[in-house]
Order: structure tokens, then C-alpha cells, then sequence
């Protein structure tokens, strides 16, 4: 048997930052859950446990001085891994005035203008129309930029998602339109509600080129991600990418996920993208049991720091209830 190494073309730090990122978010939502739980986060909670491996690969292809990500309600992994601070994102989700929106938008509405996250959106689908406006300004402009538009499967039926594609095209919008097929919309299979079960040929049908990622490999996702990025800018047009991954809670905290076998889950548990990437740098000889309990131990610290920091967090004024409503 040969005992002979893997090699992986990255630097230990950048893969360090990668599995950073992912063991970020998974102790983010594991407390976030747990907070949930004890009732002192209210309203809905859409948790990203499982598809760390699509945002954290996907963002690391970009350059957040120029570019720009938009997502729906799943949103507090991405929020992270384009700089906004577990402090402020947890802070928003207790509802407090140091959240990333001042309390007032909880999960579903995480916003960073600064780090150019644009949100966290909860209508279904209709965030797509306006990251295609970004698109459009930063064609405008000729700013060089790329947008990321994340949705899941639920969201490939709506109207507002077929004309945006055409539009895209029509107006050469440098936009990458990310379908992150989960396998569920909320409780359904997708499977069982859509005629096309291969969703790129959405977008090949309004002549965008489309295409499958293994969702739960950060590296597979970071490499799609660079090559379709590269064609976008330098051709000035959109594309389309389906990511296939995985979800291991409900559809939000409140959702039992009994729609599912036990042995479905496990299987895709199997496959979990932080398992997948620490056993890559463990058999190319990168890192060691020792780089990953250093790692985990430093989130541990972050994520404690940001609860204690919502938990000492002032309310938002009363006066501030207005703010922000009517322009």
C-alpha cells in the first residue's frame, strides 16, 4: 500500500481560511440554534449547517472591493464570510441595536453595504431582480465587478427568476445566478415539483451558460467559481451555476424535517465539507489534528464573544421604530 501524499495546489494559510470560514458558520448556527432554543432569538432562524462549503468557496473567488453578493433568508453564512462581524450578526439576530441592521431585520435581513453584502432578503425570489440592477450599475459604471446572486431551488420557479435571466442576457450583465439546490424547498423535494430536474438548463435556455458544482467540496466550488468568474468579467455577460448540496436541519428552527429518512440524512452527513476538506489537507500533509483543534478553538472563542456582546447589547430606542420606513 502506498504510502505516498496527496498534493493540493494552495498554500496552507489560504486552505487554513477556508476551513476557518466553514467552522465559523457551523459554530455560528450551532449557537445560534441553541440560542434559539432558549428563546432569546425570536422569529424565524434558517440555519446554513451543512452548505458551509457554497458560500465560504464561492466568495473566496471574488474581490469584495468591487464585487458584490446577494442571497435570500439562508443568509448568516454568507454575511460571515464577507467580513461582517460575528458580533453584529449576532447582535441582529437577538434584535439588538448593535446588529448588523440596527435590530431591526433579524435572520432574514442581515445587511453590510461596507463589506458589499446586500442582503439576506425573505420574499422568495426577489432579491434576483436586484442583484441584476447591481449588475447592471457596476456595467454602467464599468467598475471591472462581478455579483453573486444566491437563491435556493424554491426560488427557480418564480417569474422573477426567468426575467432576470433574460434580461441578463439581453444587457450582458456580469451576474452569476446561483441556483444552491439543498434538495428541499421548505418541506417538498424538489424532485417532486419541477419538470426539469437538471436546473442548468434554466439557464442554457435563455442562452446563459450553465452549470453543476459538488457543493459539498469548498474546492470544486472555489474552482468553478474562479474559472466562470474570469469568463464573466472578461466577456461581460451573466452565467448560471447549480450547486449541489445538502441541508442537515429543517427548512428553519421551527421545522422537524420529518419529510426525510434518518438514513438520507446520514448518507449526506457522510459528505459533510468540513470533513471533506480537513481529510484533503490531512492527506497532502497541510495540516494535522492539531491545526484543526487550534482552528476550532479560536471560533469557539469568536462565536462566545459574540453572544456575550448581543446579550449585553443595548434595545434599540423606542424612536427608532419609524426610522428607516418612509423616505
Amino acid at each position: 500500500m502506498s504510502s505516498k501524499k496527496t498534493s493540493l495546489p494552495y498554500a496552507k494559510e489560504f486552505l487554513e481560511k477556508l476551513l476557518y470560514q466553514m467552522l465559523l458558520i457551523r459554530d455560528f448556527e450551532e449557537k445560534a440554534s441553541q440560542m434559539y432554543g432558549l428563546r432569546k432569538i425570536g422569529g424565524f432562524l434558517h440555519l446554513y449547517i451543512g452548505q458551509e462549503a457554497v458560500a465560504v468557496g464561492s466568495i473566496a473567488s471574488l474581490d469584495l472591493a468591487r464585487d458584490y453578493v446577494l442571497t435570500a433568508y439562508r443568509d448568516h453564512g454568507h454575511a460571515l464570510v464577507c467580513g461582517t462581524s460575528s458580533r453584529s450578526l449576532m447582535a441582529e439576530l437577538y434584535g439588538k441595536a448593535t446588529g448588523c441592521s440596527r435590530g431591526k431585520g433579524g435572520s432574514m435581513h442581515f445587511f453590510d453595504a461596507k463589506n458589499h453584502f446586500l442582503g439576506g432578503n425573505g420574499i422568495v425570489g426577489a432579491h434576483i431582480p436586484l442583484a441584476a440592477g447591481v449588475a447592471l450599475k457596476i456595467a454602467y459604471n464599468k467598475e471591472g465587478g462581478l455579483v453573486l446572486c444566491f437563491f435556493g431551488d424554491g426560488a427557480i420557479h418564480q417569474g422573477s427568476f426567468h426575467e432576470t435571466l433574460n434580461l441578463a442576457k439581453i444587457w450582458r450583465l456580469p451576474v452569476i445566478f446561483i441556483c444552491e439546490n439543498n434538495q428541499y424547498g421548505m418541506g417538498t423535494d424538489f424532485r417532486r415539483v419541477s419538470s426539469v430536474t437538471d436546473f442548468t438548463l434554466f439557464g442554457n435556455s435563455y442562452g446563459i451558460q450553465g452549470r453543476q458544482v459538488d457543493g459539498m467540496d469548498v474546492l470544486a466550488v472555489y474552482e468553478e467559481f474562479v474559472r466562470t468568474g474570469k469568463h464573466c468579467r472578461e466577456n461581460l455577460e451573466p452565467a448560471f451555476i447549480e450547486v449541489k448540496t445538502y441541508r442537515y436541519r429543517g427548512h428553519s428552527a421551527s421545522d422537524p424535517a420529518k419529510y426525510r429518512t434518518k438514513e438520507e440524512l446520514d448518507e449526506y452527513k457522510k459528505q459533510d465539507p468540513i470533513l471533506i476538506l480537513k481529510s484533503k489537507m490531512t492527506e497532502a500533509g497541510v495540516a494535522g489534528q492539531d491545526d484543526f483543534e487550534r482552528l476550532e478553538a479560536r471560533c469557539r472563542i469568536e462565536v462566545d464573544d459574540a453572544m456575550e456582546f448581543a446579550e449585553k447589547s443595548p434595545q434599540p430606542a423606542l424612536e427608532t421604530l419609524y426610522e428607516d420606513v418612509l423616505v
